[in-house]
């Protein structure tokens, strides 16, 4: 517990931390009612995903606090010292991920619960309302998305370690592989199984055979597992990157 709290207050007194948790409400939050706008008037659309779209964009906040809670040790070498205090490695990496995830499950509650609220405000009398049907489980699924791909971030950055590699590495991968290359017929086949589009698609009011718009070979609930199968697999790789190499 004294290692979970450590963790905590480490985050609390690097600067850049608050701040790109912070961006992160105020982008799902303004994306959503740029999209709500762009999409009021227009027939047939996913009011849902008006709210949830800007995600797409909220989440480079969260690749940076994923990086950097763990690539600015590393970068600063504050990580030797943090481990002559918890010597023990896997403690060590254990409260990092219990605290990072602590962090990443209250943030994204509030964005997604903003994001929603102004997305159907920005709606107008097109938009929906909690009790309306899939409302509910694409709010689970939104906020299970964020948190899983703040985890998978982690855990990428605890394997590459320097914060400059890690973000080069990381923002394409989120932004440009399946939202760009996804587009792509025949890609598609590939970049819909990467964490991003696997994850994102419950955040749609319909499933596979209702949404023509967005075809997966996969139902919603499978996509979210695909994506905590991604952030298993990057903490696992952060977990024996940070017991067996050395930390210079």
């Amino acid at each position: 517990m004294s290692a979970f709290r450590a963790e905590l207050t480490k985050m609390r007194t690097v600067r850049a931390v608050p701040s790109s948790l912070l961006a992160t409400v105020a982008v799902g939050g303004a994306g959503a009612v740029v999209f709500g706008r762009a999409l009021r008037g227009q027939t047939p659309f996913d009011p849902i995903f008006a709210s949830y779209y800007g995600l797409t964009l909220a989440q480079v906040a969260l690749v940076v606090f994923g990086v950097l809670v763990i690539g600015g040790e590393y970068a600063t070498g504050t990580v030797r010292t943090a481990l002559l205090a918890v010597p023990d490695r896997g403690r060590f990496h254990a409260a990092k991920v219990a605290a990072v995830t602590a962090v990443l499950a209250v943030v994204s509650l509030v964005t997604v619960v903003v994001a929603f609220v102004a997305g159907q405000w920005a709606l107008g009398p097109q938009g929906v309302g909690w009790g309306d049907p899939h409302t509910y489980r694409a709010a689970v699924g939104a906020w299970l998305y964020l948190v899983l791909i703040g985890l998978f971030t982690f855990g990428v950055a605890t394997v590459v370690r320097t914060p400059g590699r890690a973000l080069g590495l990381l923002v394409p991968l989120l932004l440009l592989g399946s939202q760009g290359l996804g587009n792509v017929p025949r890609v598609r086949t590939v970049t819909q199984f990467l964490p991003d589009a696997a994850g994102s698609f419950i955040m749609h009011m319909a499933g596979v055979p209702e949404d023509p718009f967005v075809p997966r070979a996969y139902g919603p609930w499978q996509g979210t597992g695909i994506l905590a199968l991604w952030a298993l697999a990057a903490l696992l790789a952060g977990h024996l990157a940070l017991r067996h190499r050395d930390v210079r």
